[in-house]
């Protein structure tokens, strides 16, 4: 043995002192405030890293931009930084981001861990430690992401303990007898995690001086035994946005002189869990599924920053899915065809995107310079996605033989629907055709251009099918309009267009597959319906009075606005749903808090006006309007108790006796295909300190309900723990939430309303969150935040479904899946190709399975097909594919999320499908994530 070795043989404990900054990269300064720090931060610790050994290791946050946006202002210090990270010194990855896990999707959180990976590698090999400081709760399926990602371990400071005011972690009880327990996924898959039981910053700013360290440590020691159960003690060394402790070798010498017993050592991640997996001395406790923070008093939870400032949140939805549902796969599509897939393109929008996800940025609890920004970064990501689905969609569309539309009319203009969701899908679609176009190059006169376009005959054409069946369409005139085209070897090409815009019914486009139409001059009867002219085409989904019935559900709407929804299928009638609730909020950014003693407002007692806004044989909608007078805002207290920082579960203030109208109008619709009925809701907010919420009152008697989280249908109770003490119980959802008894159901599903509460009131109703408006961020200080009071016009998107108990087996999930992707329309020309008029390259089918993504790995050039088992019991997943061009998928195997290539699956010819198709199956456990490679 060395003498340094018999030396820490003698020691009873060991303190391992982590230096680390936790930075957040906006928050309450806006970006580049705090990244100006950050540049003077990593000047900091290059310098004293440059100095000598002494000071070991710093870890860099887990995240990888941080390289970046130092890089940003400092791209001379690239080799400088990184020797230190190649030498281990400086530790960085293995995200790229620190992000919040129930506001941002499964394959968001997947292209974090690729990126962040990727990024790192660049300078050495990425650290393989579950980081999640400061993440508000963590869901279910992280230990899941986490081993397929190599990482066995996970190191969070939320979720199993209660946190006060500035972050002050209680002493109450938790889930677990130690800071270390074992997690345990809704698959089963384990890991080591370890609790920041002390917060991640019980070790910093450590004092050199005797005295100072003398009491320092006889607090952090009893702190750190308090709940390790082992004698390895960890000290995280920083907190946020931390300057580095440049004299904390000579703090640990100072504590080494003071407790001899005691190894004092400046440690990394890697030492502490090595050292730690070989003392383990107790059993460790196994907490399962999501950490929320259920066995608290419910006041620290941060759950509704879910619903602060929720156009960031709709944004967020809305750029996860331009960009994972639809811009991924149809460049994939291309791909297959022979075209280059544009990997820089997307991950350069992926991490446009994900430079909002973090959780000061995406839970909307930053000053409002921040969220400023983060509109511009959503814009910037969306443009991109759809640069690409523009580019996707006209390679495609070039190998679609729909020259069979040229036998039913004449002048056909063809159309492709793109159905990019991984199912079979209906509904109505809208798109924008150019009946005709004069182009300026033509030489034609703005005049004469304008004359032709103006005269031309629109009359005597119908909308047909790719075997020639009329659609029953709704067709209006636009008029003359101007476009452009932009070619790859040209100038720009303007001209000028006659144009429609068509509405109707796509019925069984295939899965992440495609179906043309056509819009033909024929001599059949004209059945267009002209705007203006409710369904001269006769057939309705009119029923009565202020009622729609289709297949599967029949809609009655009550004076008050709402309605009740049968469910033709199981017989169930749901009353009541629709209604309105407002209440006051004096709370922040963070939490909600309703006035004590208020009593909620609700649109139940309010007459509405109703009316038929559409009445087509594909959908059928009524305009309802409430004009609903609110509480202007809080009364004077609340200013009083923000500017004194009364901690928001005991401000006393309440709403002001001064009302303002809110006009909320809905717009409620059926289509012929939907086993649901929407809602579109929309008002200008002009009130402050308050909350809308949308009720849909259940009436099943269930004790639990389901929600969709990251890659996880999760059960939740609808009763919250004993020690829970806040009357407000809500909780986070991505796309939909499902009340169920054992023969009926009711999914509620939304675009980007990630907030919802299942209320205690007898009925079992299901509260979805529309808008929180508050005044300031909350937390260590008052940091005042008009924006978030979100004055202006806002729209919402929600759709009720129906079923029979099981949401997963009934479709209703899925409906609610399909209903977050948009539909994709492009026009084309009548041409041959080597693809039918209707076609999908893949087929699939696996009972419980959803379908999450399609891309192309960019160093293999093999397609990833990502799934996940909604239910907890295995399944069979089976794909097959179709010959596309002269390159064939003949080989399968499994991967994970890094993309790693895995087991090779066996394959068979597809009998049923095309000559040289091919087909695998594998055994899907239980809500496991699978991702399977195709390789050619």
């Amino acid at each position: 043995m060395t003498e340094q070795q018999n030396k820490a043989a003698t020691k009873t404990k060991r303190a391992h002192i982590i230096s680390h900054t936790h930075w957040d990269r906006e928050w309450y300064l806006p970006y580049e405030k705090h990244h100006m720090r950050l540049v003077q931060l990593v000047d900091s610790l290059l310098d004293q890293l440059d100095q000598g050994s002494d000071y070991k290791s710093f870890y860099l946050d887990g995240q990888t931009i941080i390289i970046d946006d130092y890089l940003q202002v400092r791209p001379e210090q690239k080799e400088r930084l990184e020797k230190h990270i190649r030498n281990g010194r400086i530790v960085i990855g293995p995200w790229y981001i620190l992000q919040d896990e129930f506001l941002t999707s499964g394959e968001a959180n997947v292209r974090n861990m690729q990126v962040g990976h990727k990024d790192a590698k660049r300078y050495g090999t990425p650290s393989k430690i579950g980081y999640f400081p400061d993440t508000f709760g963590l869901v279910g399926q992280t230990p899941q992401l986490m081993l397929q990602s190599g990482i066995d371990n996970v190191f969070f400071g939320r979720g199993v303990k209660p946190t006060g005011f500035n972050n002050t972690v209680s002493d109450a009880g938790y889930e677990s007898s130690f800071s270390e327990l074992m997690w345990e996924g809704p698959d089963g898959s384990k890991v080591l995690g370890v609790l920041f039981a002390n917060w991640y910053s019980n070790g910093n700013e450590i004092p050199v001086d005797e005295a100072s360290a003398r009491k320092f440590w006889e607090t952090k020691l009893a702190d750190a035994e308090k709940y390790a159960s082992t004698n390895e003690l960890l000290y995280m060394n920083g907190c946020d946005h931390q300057p580095i402790q440049r004299d904390l070798p000579e703090a640990i010498r100072m504590a080494e002189q003071l407790h001899p017993d005691i190894e004092f050592v400046h440690s990394n991640f890697p030492d502490y869990l090595t050292a730690l997996k070989e003392s383990a001395e107790h059993e460790l406790s196994t907490v399962k599924g999501e950490l929320r923070s259920q066995r608290t008093d419910g006041w620290g939870t941060l759950v509704n920053t879910a619903s602060a400032r929720v156009y960031l949140k709709q944004m967020n939805q809305w750029g996860q899915a331009m960009l994972e549902k639809v811009a991924e796969p149809l460049a994939s599509y291309a791909y297959m065809l022979g075209h280059a897939y544009p990997h820089d393109q997307l991950t350069y929008a992926w991490k446009t995107l994900m430079q909002n996800h973090p959780h000061d940025s995406i839970c909307g609890c930053s000053v409002d310079e921040v969220h400023r920004e983060m509109v511009t970064r959503f814009e910037k990501s969306r443009h991109v996605a759809e640069a690409m689905i523009e580019e996707s969609t006209s390679q495609i569309a070039a190998s679609v033989d729909t020259s069979i539309f040229a036998s039913y009319g004449e002048d056909a203009r063809p159309l492709i629907t793109f159905n990019t969701t991984g199912w079979e899908r209906s509904g109505v679609v809208q798109i924008e055709l150019d009946a005709a176009r004069l182009y300026f190059r033509d030489g034609f006169s703005l005049e004469d251009m304008a004359a032709q376009m103006n005269k031309l005959d629109l009359s005597g054409h119908i909308l047909v099918d790719e075997k020639g069946a009329h659609v029953p369409c709704t067709v209006e005139d636009l008029g003359l309009q101007f476009g452009y085209d932009l070619p790859d070897d040209r100038f720009r090409q303007p001209y000028s267009c006659r144009r429609v815009r068509i509405t109707f019914e796509a019925e069984n486009v295939p899965a992440l597959g495609l179906k043309s139409y056509a819009w033909v001059r024929s001599e059949l009867p004209q059945a267009e319906n002209v705007k203006g002219d409710l369904n001269p085409m006769g057939s309705t989904l009119l029923r009565g009075e202020r009622g729609m019935e289709n297949e599967y559900v029949a809609v009655k709407i009550a004076d008050n606005g709402s309605f009740t929804l049968k469910d033709k299928r199981t017989g169930r009638t749901y009353k009541d749903l629709g209604v309105y609730e407002n209440v006051g909020d004096i709370g922040n950014e963070y939490m909600f808090k309703q006035p004590e003693n208020e009593v909620a407002l609700t649109t139940s007692e309010l007459q509405a006006e109703i009316q038929i806004l559409e009445d087509t044989p594909y959908r059928a909608a009524y305009e309802i309007v409430h004009h609903w007078e609110i509480p202007v805002s809080a009364d004077e207290m609340l200013d009083r108790e923000q500017r004194e920082l009364i901690y928001y579960p005991h401000r006393k203030a309440q709403r002001s006796k001064q009302t303002v109208t809110l006009r909320i109008r809905t717009l409620l619709s059926l289509s012929r295909s939907g086993k649901g009925v929407r809602l579109e809701t929309t008002f200008n907010n002009q009130a402050k300190d308050h909350r809308v919420r949308a009720l849909f009152p259940t009436d099943l008697e269930t004790a639990v309900h389901h929600v969709d989280s990251m890659f996880e249908i999760a059960a939740r109770d609808n009763v919250p723990a004993p020690e829970w003490q806040n009357p407000s119980n809500t909780q986070h959802q991505q796309s939909f939430v499902d009340v169920s008894e054992e023969q009926a159901g009711l999914v509620v599903a939304n675009l980007g309303l990630n907030e919802y509460e299942v209320l205690q009131d007898g009925r079992n109703t299901i509260a979805v969150t529309l808008l929180r408006a508050v005044g300031e961020l909350g937390d260590w200080g008052l940091f005042p935040t008009p924006e978030a009071q979100c004055l202006g016009e806002h729209s919402f998107q929600i759709e009720i479904i129906p079923h029979d108990g099981n949401g997963a087996s009934s479709g209703a999930y899925i409906e609610a899946y399909q209903f977050q992707v948009p539909w994709t329309l492009v026009q084309t020309d009548v041409h041959s190709g080597m693809l039918s008029s209707a076609h999908t390259p893949f087929e699939w089918q696996g009972e419980g399975m959803a379908f999450s993504s399609l891309k192309v790995n960019e160093e293999s050039g093999d397609l990833m097909m990502r799934w996940y088992n909604m239910v907890p019991s295995k399944t069979l997943l089976q794909l097959s594919t179709a010959e596309l061009n002269t390159q064939q998928y003949d080989e399968a195997y499994k991967s994970n999320i890094l993309e790693e290539k895995g087991e090779k699956l066996a394959s068979s010819d597809h009998s049923a499908g095309p000559v040289g198709s091919k087909e695998w199956s594998i055994q899907a456990g239980p809500c496991e994530i699978v991702t399977l490679g195709l390789h050619r």
